[in-house]
């Protein structure tokens, strides 16, 4: 991948320049200083990609068919760099040690890869770097591999680590942090980008303020612009135990009191839903576009008593996107919450595009529970480089 510069061009040289020349807002360092989100925001911007950062899967970006996972990093030659983190199975894998524990590592990490292309689409993935070093950035690409787990080897058990290879890439695993690292390589036919660090940057930035540049800012406000459902059933979860119900929700086709297609299935809009935020959805029964994370449109709208239910028309159009090709359910299959919480993943993102199109995403574990807490009215403030 780094011969071909999948991943280069004028405009995208000259955003990393720009912001790296702002460095000395952050440091007194004369290695340029990147935050990631930023290095994120800048490659869509670029080259037209969508920023997949929020959903929180595998994938940072997506360009057609092509999954990217961007990183930025001191450049060191050798540099391992968190991949992944598997918090919620710490204690499961405390409970491992040796060449078992480097296999399970690897089972979680492609699964969740493997849920990643499912969900958009993606045919090939590569990472794309941005490695600092003193006044200059080393811009190159790298394949973005499964764990080949026939392959592991050279596993090694430290006090706080592991480390293992599979012929291919070397990894090590934190357990205090419960993170996942891969060593990245900085090879010699590297773009590299001069950078020019401007001793005064804040003499620039009000200069800009000045000119209006707040109004590049966009406030993302929850129940205006995006709603958190669950995946979960609130009724019969409990603190500390969330399920999915066996007969309503994604496993409605379940139910008992007349025959049913095993397509028939429901999103649940939880009640205080529609208490805090009655102006998001449109009224039941008022069909809507549902964009997928594919690009694919479906029919939709609100159903059943109090607009509980999201549904698509055809009802089986949901289930075979979200059950059949992302969570890879067969017919007859219940989805339950281990399934959700082993992809990392338990709520969907619903964003507002306007009132006849919305857009679905999923969302990390626990994301309901923090998008109905009151502490704060907007999800974020970022800079909208579209």
């Amino acid at each position: 991948m780094t011969k071909n510069r999948l991943f280069s061009n004028s405009d995208y040289v000259n955003y990393l320049k720009a912001i790296c020349s702002l460095s000395r807002l952050f440091t007194e360092s004369n290695i340029p200083y990147l935050y990631y989100r930023v290095a994120e925001n800048i490659f869509c911007k670029a080259f037209g990609a969508e920023n997949l950062s929020r959903d929180n899967l595998a994938y940072d970006a997506r360009v057609g068919e092509i999954g990217i996972g961007v990183k930025t990093f001191i450049d060191k030659g050798t540099n391992p760099e968190k991949i992944t983190e598997f918090n919620v199975f710490s204690n499961q894998l405390r409970r491992l040690n040796g060449n078992d524990l480097a296999v399970k590592l690897a089972e979680l990490r492609n699964e969740r890869i493997d849920f990643a292309n499912r969900t958009y689409g993606i045919k090939s993935a590569v990472y794309h770097c941005i490695a600092r070093k003193e006044k200059s950035l080393r811009i190159f690409e790298t394949d973005y591999d499964l764990i080949d787990i026939p392959n592991i080897k050279k596993t090694k058990s430290r006090e706080a680590s592991i480390l293992f290879e599979d012929g291919k890439n070397e990894y090590s695993f934190n357990f205090s942090k419960t993170t996942l690292f891969k060593k990245f390589y900085t090879p010699r036919n590297a773009l590299i980008v001069d950078i020019e660090i401007l001793n005064d940057p804040l003499a620039l930035v009000l200069q800009l303020f000045n000119q209006q540049i707040t109004k590049l800012l966009k406030r993302k406000i929850k129940g205006v612009n995006f709603v958190i459902l669950p995946l979960y059933s609130l009724r019969e979860s409990k603190i500390g135990h969330k399920v999915v119900s066996a007969k309503s929700g994604l496993n409605q086709w379940n139910a008992g009191g007349r025959p049913r297609d095993t397509g028939e299935v429901y999103i649940p809009v939880p009640k205080t839903i529609h208490n805090k935020f009655p102006r998001f959805f449109p009224s039941r029964e008022t069909p809507f576009n549902l964009h997928l994370p594919t690009s694919e449109v479906l029919n939709a709208k609100l159903c059943q008593e109090n607009s509980k239910a999201l549904m698509t028309n055809p009802n089986n159009a949901l289930s075979d996107w979200l059950l059949r090709k992302v969570l890879k359910l067969k017919d007859g299959e219940l989805l339950t919450y281990e399934r959700l919480r082993l992809l990392g993943i338990d709520s969907v993102r619903i964003t507002k595009i306007n009132d006849q199109n919305f857009k679905i995403d999923f969302t990390k574990i626990n994301s309901f529970d923090d998008f109905v807490e009151d502490k704060d009215e907007t999800e974020e403030i970022y800079y909208d480089f579209r």
